[in-house]
């Protein structure tokens, strides 16, 4: 019986931090040692204590995994795009957890060329992760990199494609960003610090030369500041992009001349985001000059691209936010967000009338997809609802003919979207402002207040949060649940505007959003506090933490995976990854207007004596995003304050980072976990 199975006792070591008077006490500072053996031992510990507590629940979770395995095509493929004279394409084979990538010469019936077999890369290893695949100009080399660990530290590998060999040009401990310039022989890619992991320095190799000799082409000073390199659609410049949260930095120089300087297009100035695309003898200009708070275009001369010769293309509009553009020959595509839902935009370049893809749910994602070919009439979009596979669908911006080159297959059978229901509905927060929920549920659902609700959100760092498809899902919807994404403020989802509503001294509204949401589905009768559950990761686990301490009687239970929740000693910690580029997002502590306000809601420092809902926690050893000793410790202290017999579990992967498991079953399996957790609690057994 699981009453008799005692979580374990952490060892209590009290550690004071002090910062502007106020003192801090932190019993469980020690847990931050990875090397530290008692650490290690505390983990597994924690581990074990999971493991027989839903010993009960390990034939729930093998159903599960197999069947969202078997929904998936295992044999899949994605669709080919052309890309200077080769057709490009990633497969799976049935049983392999990796991506095979391949590629086609001039047609697709041509023979297959295999790249890289990731599932040779990747025999032997506990965790794999390949990025960063960069083709050289004359088709033959390709650079990729791969981590082994987890933690986005990637060593830069070259092959020849046409023999097959791996080139000793091995570079080590690389972000694993790189790209070519024009004459073949030059690689362009980043490194990082070793400590805080922040990209800060790019760097030029020659082929067959010693890594030892790659000389530092740019240094990024500003700690707050991260920078990437590549190459832009024309292929005519290499671009250095230097950004942090708020203002953004380009340098360009010509691909034929990778001995050149690089050229600061327009130098930083704080506040000022831009982004730039090459078309014919321009520069097009994504940015928010001028107090463009949802940005506009704007467009300059090669030769003049100093901020005072740029001209608008599209003007700034108050209620529209300008996503991101795709420039073609006779055509530029806009991706634009207006009422929290995704529009695409055509505008003929001759002057013709514009149009915009028409959508009719209120509850889907669209957006551009692989449109590397200035010389076509065809956009190439993705698109998917909530009770939507996604699809791939080939649009010729001339003739409006659209086709479908693929929509993802739902195995097994019993799929049919009509037997599922999506809408959007809209719950009011405390201030008055409609914040959008997106939900999806099996036809026949009665509002009587029984219905198991999983409510998911992010809220931070401008990232919209997208009504998706997603057949694992489907899992929960067929046992009864309903699934709904609360579309808070921090996010973008609305506009800027949004993101700014929900960041640094207004952090608190993403909360309260949340909050306000959950009270919401709750009066309409969607389901009871009794039946309500909240999920977030990362900074949408920080949102979980918060939450449990300011309305745990809402829920149920809640999963926070990889949780932020340590907010104040973290963002003291300038050592730590990401710190120092979050002061824009959450405020600099060493400031005390924002000490006070972080630490007023950091859901560490405010676990107080009270009961908590049901609690699954995730994390990984090795994660570079959130360490794993901000869930650890946050277990720790709720193991000792809270006052309730409710279930608290902390499930650390000690072979994996942020991302959790890096194959595409063993990630099904972590996602089994989470299911079999929620429909336990549910008392549903199979």
């Amino acid at each position: 019986m699981t009453e008799n199975i005692k979580p374990p006792v952490v060892k209590i070591i009290p550690t004071v931090l002090e910062k502007f008077g106020d003192i801090r006490v932190d019993n469980y500072y020690w847990l931050k040692d990875r090397e530290n053996p008692e650490v290690i031992d505390y983990l597994n510990k924690e581990n074990e204590y999971y493991q027989k507590m839903t010993a009960h629940t390990q034939d729930l979770q093998k159903d599960l995994f197999e069947e969202m395995k078997s929904r998936i095509k295992e044999d899949d493929e994605s669709v080919p795009y052309l890309y200077n004279g080769y057709y490009y394409i990633t497969r799976f084979e049935t049983g392999k957890d990796y991506p095979i990538y391949s590629r086609k010469k001039e047609s697709l019936s041509a023979k297959e060329e295999i790249m890289l077999d990731c599932n040779e890369l990747a025999k032997g290893k506990k965790y794999f992760k390949l990025s960063g695949l960069s083709i050289s100009n004359d088709n033959q080399l390709a650079t990729y990199a791969i981590d082994l660990v987890g933690r986005r530290i990637y060593t830069l590998e070259v092959k020849n494609l046409i023999t097959g060999e791996i080139l000793s040009d091995k570079i080590e401990n690389t972000t694993g960003n790189s790209t070519w310039a024009n004459d073949n022989q030059t690689i362009f890619y980043t490194t990082q610090d070793a400590e805080t992991l922040r990209s800060d320095t790019v760097l030029k190799h020659k082929l067959g030369t010693d890594t030892s000799e790659d000389k530092v082409v740019y240094f990024e000073k500003d700690d707050t500041f991260d920078v990437a390199v590549g190459k832009e659609k024309s292929k005519k410049y290499i671009l250095i992009s230097s950004s942090s949260t708020l203002t953004t930095e380009f340098m360009t120089l010509l691909a034929d001349n990778p001995d050149g300087k690089f050229k600061v297009f327009q130098k930083r100035k704080r506040g000022l985001e831009y982004s730039i695309s090459h078309f014919g003898d321009h520069f097009y200009i994504l940015t928010n000059k001028d107090k463009a708070t949802n940005f506009k275009l704007m467009k300059t001369l090669e030769s003049k691209t100093a901020m005072e010769n740029w001209e608008d293309v599209l003007v700034h509009r108050e209620d529209v936010l300008l996503e991101d553009i795709d420039i073609f020959r006779d055509f530029l595509v806009v991706s634009e967000r207006s009422n929290g839902l995704s529009e695409i935009r055509i505008i003929p370049w001759n002057g013709k009338e514009e149009y915009y893809l028409p959508f009719e749910s209120e509850t889907y994602t669209a957006h551009a997809s692989a449109n590397v070919d200035f010389d076509t009439d065809i956009l190439r979009y993705a698109y998917q609802s909530m009770a939507t596979p996604a699809s791939i669908i080939d649009f010729n911006m001339n003739t409006k003919e659209k086709e479908v080159k693929k929509e993802q297959e739902v195995l097994g059978g019993n799929f049919d979207k009509d037997n599922y229901i999506e809408e959007r509905v809209w719950a009011t927060a405390k201030d008055g402002t409609l914040i959008p929920i997106s939900m999806v549920y099996r036809k026949g659902l009665k509002k009587d207040g029984k219905n198991p609700l999983l409510l998911y959100a992010y809220g931070s760092y401008g990232h919209s949060m997208d009504a998706y498809f997603s057949s694992t899902r489907l899992s929960l919807l067929d046992r009864g649940f309903v699934y709904a994404i609360a579309h808070i403020r921090g996010g973008e989802d609305l506009g800027r505007q949004w993101y700014e509503g929900g960041k640094l001294l207004k952090k608190k509204n993403t909360f309260k959003d949340f909050i306000d949401c959950s009270k919401f589905v709750i009066e309409q009768k969607y389901t009871s506090a009794k039946h309500l559950y909240a999920e977030g990761g990362s900074a949408g686990g920080l949102l979980m933490g918060v939450i449990l301490n300011m309305a745990p009687k809402l829920y149920h239970g809640v999963i926070a995976q990889v949780p932020f929740v340590d907010v104040a000693t973290t963002m003291l910690d300038e050592t730590i990854p990401l710190t120092t580029g979050e002061y824009d997002e959450w405020g600099n502590p060493n400031v005390k207007r924002y000490y006070k306000y972080m630490k007023s809601y950091s859901p560490y420092d405010n676990v107080k004596p009270q009961a908590y809902p049901n609690m699954y926690i995730s994390t990984g050893l090795h994660d570079s995003q959130v360490q794993y000793w901000e869930p650890a410790k946050w277990v720790a202290k709720l193991r000792t304050l809270k006052t309730d017999e409710n279930l608290l579990f902390l499930d650390t992967n000690m072979d994996a980072g942020h991302g959790g498991a890096s194959g595409r079953f063993e990630a099904l399996k972590e996602l089994a976990k989470e299911f079999s957790f929620l429909l336990d609690l549910e008392k549903i057994k199979k």
